[in-house]
């Protein structure tokens, strides 16, 4: 995953370079700044007093020193004076000498802090907001792996409105799996009874069918309806046993059709068959997707390919896939959408609404405290 939010201390991230939202002259500070210097070691203010401080929007590089990291990338955010003075674009300038300092010294990884957003009084939401939109539009070109830290939950925010409106989403998701659950009872009691007429052996006593290989102890007397489920599929399995013991009476058409006829699309085929019909290129997918080219690039040479439950999902973001579509995908990797999973409904929220941004998702995700995609 190229960009990812994390919640970390920026002092322990073990990457080729951690940023330090410095103050002008680079000899420390409060907040990161201060954290950074500390754990880093006197060196490190030695080495920058040997730069001459640093330009709002600039960034200069130095060794690491006692840190975790091999390299300090030091830059100068902006002042927040209201937002009319320029600010966000010197923010932006932060962020992109910061990453073009890592390409210049050909590094893998960076890790940044929500620069300005602390004692600078940038706007959390907007801090972030410039964080992501600059980060995204560098990795469109560039291959790197890049970490926004957030040390607590009170240094990110999202937007109020968005926050409250996908938390009625959710609560009106619970409430229909709950009334979905009484349905199921139903429906189970139903069922139940169906099959207890099915009962080959029941039926056919005179065939001699061999006894069912399960025990009475697995006549599980679980009450509600985990029990009930139970007790169906105890069912279900004792009527497809005894069929397959009937094959001297019965004659299966389907037996005769060659096997291969049947196989269903893998899950890589239907990614590239897709990427075909939207006129994607690869490099668009999953740079879309933030998922790694070597990573893609087993999708694309493995037909049996088996990916994460959380690359399925990125996928089928980038390709920007209808929820009955993306059910199907997810599928074809073993996978599903849970109404039983928060992180779940809150990509379906964004897949009815229309909205494929694995950013903004992953946002979201990240301050709902579940697994990002």
């Amino acid at each position: 995953m190229p960009f990812q939010i994390i919640r970390n201390d920026i002092t322990k991230m073990k990457v080729d370079a951690i940023v330090n939202a410095a103050c002008p002259t680079l000899l420390g500070g409060g907040g990161v700044d201060g954290a950074i210097h500390q754990a880093a070691g006197p060196e490190l203010l030695a080495e920058c007093r040997t730069l001459h401080g640093c330009q709002t929007g600039d960034a200069k590089i130095t060794k690491s020193y006692q840190l975790p990291c091999k390299w300090v990338i030091h830059t100068v955010g902006p002042v927040w004076h209201g937002g009319s003075h320029g600010e966000r674009e010197l923010l932006a300038s932060c962020y992109r000498k910061s990453l073009a300092l890592a390409v210049e010294y050909r590094l893998e990884s960076i890790a940044f802090p929500l620069i300005s957003s602390g004692a600078y009084g940038y706007p959390k939401e907007e801090a972030l907001e410039v964080a992501v939109d600059t980060i995204r539009a560098f990795l469109k070109e560039h291959n790197l792996d890049v970490y926004l830290v957030i040390f607590q939950k009170s240094d990110y925010q999202l937007s109020k409105g968005l926050v409250e409106d996908i938390s009625s989403f959710l609560n009106e998701a619970w409430k229909e799996k709950k009334d979905a659950h009484a349905r199921e009872e139903e429906r189970l009691d139903s069922v139940s009874a169906e099959l207890e007429s099915m009962y080959l052996e029941d039926r056919y006593p005179e065939w001699g069918l061999p006894p069912c290989p399960w025990e009475e102890s697995r006549r599980l007397k679980k009450p509600g309806i985990q029990g009930r489920i139970e007790r169906v599929e105890l069912q279900i399995e004792r009527v497809n046993y005894n069929e397959t013991h009937l094959g001297d009476f019965f004659v299966d058409s389907k037996r005769e059709e060659p096997f291969f006829s049947e196989l269903e699309e893998s899950f890589s085929h239907m990614v590239l068959r897709k990427i075909d019909e939207k006129g994607m290129t690869d490099p668009e997918c999953y740079k879309k997707a933030n998922l790694d080219r070597k990573l893609f690039s087993k999708i694309r040479s493995h037909a049996d390919y088996q990916p994460s439950r959380a690359t399925a999902l990125a996928l089928g973001i980038a390709l920007e896939l209808p929820l009955s579509e993306l059910q199907e995908l997810l599928g074809k990797a073993g996978y599903t959408l849970s109404h039983a999973r928060k992180g779940d409904l809150i990509v379906e929220y964004f897949v009815k609404k229309g909205i494929y941004d694995i950013y903004q998702i992953n946002q979201v995700l990240f301050d709902f405290d579940e697994p990002l995609i």
